[in-house]
């Protein structure tokens, strides 16, 4: 094992680096863990870079929480872990990282570290999709194909949504929604609401599923969905909505508004619709090696760890076609 560790900082406003950092070693109920792969989420990530709304514009900041790696030590009263085991885990962008054995799954045997690494993202839209409580057959809109987007697209067809529809002002963005298999994929335009009452066969979509974090996209799921509707507000928005008016938009169309930030997840029993943080995560990766959650067409940029400065340097100008960006830590 190296006796050097390295970490992905977010050095000031929009200037993201790897630096040297302490190597740890397991404590108590701890794993220590070798990083194999770890996913930038794209859209948190790049709003924690360019100190967008809400969020901490405290800088140095450690970034990152989609970790696949490998335990190299296991800590006291540490049960079911051994060292060489693929670990899937919160960590930040860190080659050597120490966590709690409790907040941890095991990657299943054939699901490779690249797909797995998706397992945190599709939890989070999967606590989103869970807390809608879809009922077979109602009809879903999906704002916004990026990774989050699309993967809760797919929750929604996983839980009986019919049609589900993805939404996004981005042509390229929705052919990865029709690569998915999306019943249909629209541009959001001024013709959206005839055309999605047409999709879905002359109704209004019972459940509107916002995965943007655009302000301007509130007023719009409230508008789209149909009286006595849900509108989930999956993404976390980044600066204030104005213009809506409650009750036009929200009150007399009995409209339920359901936040879905996925901190809010209980910590230590499931309970239906909110399950835990290592259950959803633990699911996701069951989805994923079993093949029902689609998750190669969205891996499109790959970086060695050494140019992750680069990678993000990519997410803050949102290059185009820029979807799920992986770190690879495998070559030191």
């Amino acid at each position: 094992m190296s006796n050097q560790n390295f970490e992905v900082l977010f050095l000031e406003r929009g200037v993201a680096d790897v630096r040297e950092c302490e190597m740890p070693s397991a404590g108590p109920g701890e794993i220590l863990i070798r990083a194999l792969v770890s996913l930038i989420s794209p859209g948190t990530e790049r709003a924690f870079l360019l100190g967008l709304a809400n969020t901490s514009e405290r800088y140095p900041q450690h970034t990152g929480y989609s970790h696949i790696g490998e335990v190299v030590e296991v800590g006291a009263g540490v049960e079911g872990w051994a060292a060489g085991d693929r670990v899937a885990s919160r960590a930040n962008h860190k080659m050597f990282a120490t966590v709690p054995a409790s907040n941890c799954n095991h990657v299943p045997n054939g699901l490779t570290n690249e797909r797995a690494a998706f397992f945190r993202l599709t939890s989070i839209a999967m606590q989103g999709v869970r807390k809608a409580r879809i009922e077979l057959g109602e009809p879903v809109a999906v704002i916004g194909c990026g990774p989050v987007g699309l993967l809760a697209m797919q929750l929604a067809r996983l839980n009986g949504g019919l049609p589900v529809v993805s939404i996004d002002k981005d042509a390229h963005r929705l052919e990865f929604a029709e690569a998915l298999g999306v019943d249909a994929a629209l541009p959001a335009d001024d013709e959206l609401p005839t055309a999605l009452r047409a999709s879905i066969g002359g109704e209004d979509p019972a459940l509107v599923i916002d995965a943007t974090g655009h302000p301007e996209a509130i007023p719009a799921a409230f508008d789209l969905a149909r009286f006595g509707g849900r509108v989930v507000l999956l993404a976390s928005t980044r600066g204030d909505t104005e213009a809506v008016n409650f009750y036009r938009d929200v009150h007399k169309k009995g409209l339920t508004v359901i936040g879905a930030h996925e901190s809010t997840r209980p910590r230590l029993d499931s309970a239906p619709g909110w399950w835990t943080h290592q259950a959803d995560e633990n699911t996701a990766l069951r989805l994923i090696a079993g093949g029902r959650l689609v998750v190669d067409p969205i891996t499109t940029h790959r970086f060695s760890w050494r140019d992750a400065s680069a990678a993000y340097h990519s997410l803050a100008r949102w290059e185009p076609g820029m979807m799920g960006t992986l770190l690879d830590w495998q070559n030191e």
